[in-house]
């Protein structure tokens, strides 16, 4: 019988994603080619000092493409179904022509209202804010693209984060779905290497994140004495 650290199948991968609309951050960490697009939200978009508004999203999008990114995880907002949906088809016009947006919803009850209507309208989504594997399973039943659960504040709340979401991981594994969980929240190298080696494979993080995995002073010592050696030649 399998523990909790016995390794899930390993899907095609990693898929790596830059959770920040700073777009200084995204000038700077874009160009290296790990990471598969960019993910944003409104308490990101006030972090940066940038409206929640769907004209700042499309300028955010053609940014995002002309860096590279292949995906731009882009939010929908409103307080019923109807909202969510009619932000999310907003966004989406707004969008067309730059890279693949996916309209990130909330997984509550509206939100999965709203996400039967856009996937109707053709639209790829991501549920966000996932916090049990029931509302994994739901994700992929509704045709999700990505399910996207916060590690780090199922930690907060006093769950195993870990567990959590190795258990969504499974759900999703056993189903047979292309659903994709992106496990976001994470705040620190280690959470990501720890749940790399247990098979999963898309994450967003932050800036500071992707420089310490990116970043050790042996390797910067080792760059440094190359480049001395190639100059003393």
């Amino acid at each position: 019988m399998k523990n909790e650290d016995t390794p899930v199948p390993h899907a095609a991968g990693p898929r790596l994603f830059l959770d920040t609309a700073d777009t200084g951050a995204w000038e700077r960490l874009l160009p290296t080619g790990i990471f598969h697009g960019v993910t944003t939200n409104p308490l990101l978009l006030e972090r940066a000092h940038l409206a929640c508004e769907v004209a700042v999203l499309a300028d955010l999008a053609r940014r995002a493409a002309a860096l590279g990114a292949r995906e731009i995880h882009l939010q929908t907002w409103g307080d019923d179904a109807a909202a969510l949906e009619q932000t999310g088809l907003r966004i989406a016009e707004a969008t067309t022509g730059g890279p693949t947006v996916l309209v990130k919803v909330p997984a509550t009850a509206a939100g999965f209202r709203a996400t039967a209507r856009l996937r109707a309208a053709g639209l790829a989504v991501t549920l966000t804010a996932v916090y049990n594997a029931g509302q994994v399973l739901a994700a992929a039943a509704a045709g999700a693209a990505y399910a996207a659960p916060y590690l780090g504040r199922l930690d907060d709340a006093g769950r195993d984060g870990r567990k959590v979401v190795l258990a969504m991981q499974a759900v999703l594994r056993s189903t047979g779905t292309d659903t994709r969980l992106l496990v976001a929240s994470l705040r620190g190298p280690e959470r990501v290497i720890e749940l790399a080696r247990l098979g999963l494979d898309t994450f967003t993080f932050g800036p500071e994140v992707a420089d310490a995995l990116l970043h050790d002073e042996l390797t910067d010592a080792a760059a440094a004495a190359f480049a001395q050696s190639a100059q003393r030649r």
